[in-house]
């Protein structure tokens, strides 16, 4: 059964490759002994503003076997996303990741793929597929898995990619081989703590949900709080200062996916092009893009933030 376990493992990383992933980690499905605390602490305290969904299910967040019945094994995956041109320097920004297609649609073509092929090579295995979109805590997994240590900035970080990558698992009720966590590269270094427009990143390790750009131009559904004006270094949705800045993304290396390739006209799209945006401009640049989450209303509002 030992020769199974290690054989099926390397089955499944070798076929998430050919898939297309950047990197793949098992690790056992168990309660986060570790995160209950941190988590808890951060909630009591606020930091998720008006993102009440991260209250709900506090159990299922920290207990993978709440979420896939029998489950045995969590893989972790991540997904290049950094793009090879960025938009002009005179442009309002957008988080890169939101440069192509939905990432919630790709990845989950993707692990679909990946959960058949296991059924197809090894047998009857349940599981379910998961890419932001349920109380998965899924950097803790990925970490627990080996795939890089949890950054100062919350992020997870690779030294061999830095940290322009989408994270995605699937719980299964297969035993597998296990990885062990990396450890920590970030050491004296404070840049994203220095360089945060918001000072969202409250101490090494925990950011305030709630004074993040990417909160205010994504989540936040009422009007930005006017004490923000002039410190949102031109995001308009969603912000990379804190990757931008960290020393490990030198090794970031664009992306082969072409799903994630922008729209023509978002790259060369000025300032001005952003201000006079039209419904149509945005329907037709943001065709299956992330961007449709804060729809055309909550664009122009951050633009007029921005703008005035």
């Amino acid at each position: 059964m030992v020769n199974n376990k290690s054989k099926y493992s390397q089955l499944i990383k070798s076929e998430a490759k050919r898939l297309g992933f950047l990197s793949c980690g098992i690790s056992k499905a168990a309660f986060l002994e570790e995160e209950a605390p941190r988590l808890e602490k951060w909630l009591n305290k606020n930091m998720n503003g008006e993102m009440r969904y991260m209250e709900n299910h506090f159990d299922k967040r920290l207990d993978p076997t709440k979420l896939v019945e029998d489950s045995k094994s969590v893989v972790s995956l991540l997904l290049n996303y950094y793009p090879d041109k960025i938009q002009n320097e005179d442009s309002y920004k957008l988080s890169r990741y939101a440069y192509g297609t939905d990432y919630h649609f790709v990845i989950k073509d993707k692990l679909k793929s990946l959960l058949y092929f296991i059924q197809e090579e090894i047998g009857e295995v349940s599981g379910r597929a998961f890419v932001d979109s349920a109380p998965v805590l899924d950097k803790a997994w990925a970490a627990k898995s080996g795939l890089g240590w949890i950054g100062k900035h919350s992020n997870l970080l690779s030294q061999k990619v830095g940290s322009f990558f989408f994270i995605a698992e699937l719980i299964i009720d297969l035993e597998l081989d296990y990885d062990t966590p990396t450890t920590d590269h970030c050491g004296t270094c404070t840049a994203c703590i220095d360089a945060c427009p918001t000072q969202a990143i409250t101490e090494p390790y925990v950011v305030d949900g709630s004074k993040c750009i990417s909160y205010f131009t994504i989540e936040l559904k009422e009007n930005i709080p006017t004490e923000f004006k002039g410190k949102f270094d031109d995001w308009m949705f969603g912000c990379d200062v804190c990757q931008d800045v960290c020393p490990w993304n030198r090794f970031s290396k664009p992306h082969n996916e072409p799903l994630f390739n922008p729209h023509p006209e978002l790259l060369s799209m000025s300032k001005k092009d952003w201000e006079d945006i039209t419904e149509e401009t945005f329907r037709k640049v943001f065709k299956n893009s992330a961007v449709k989450r804060t729809k055309y209303s909550g664009l122009t509002r951050n633009i007029k933030f921005l703008k005035t």
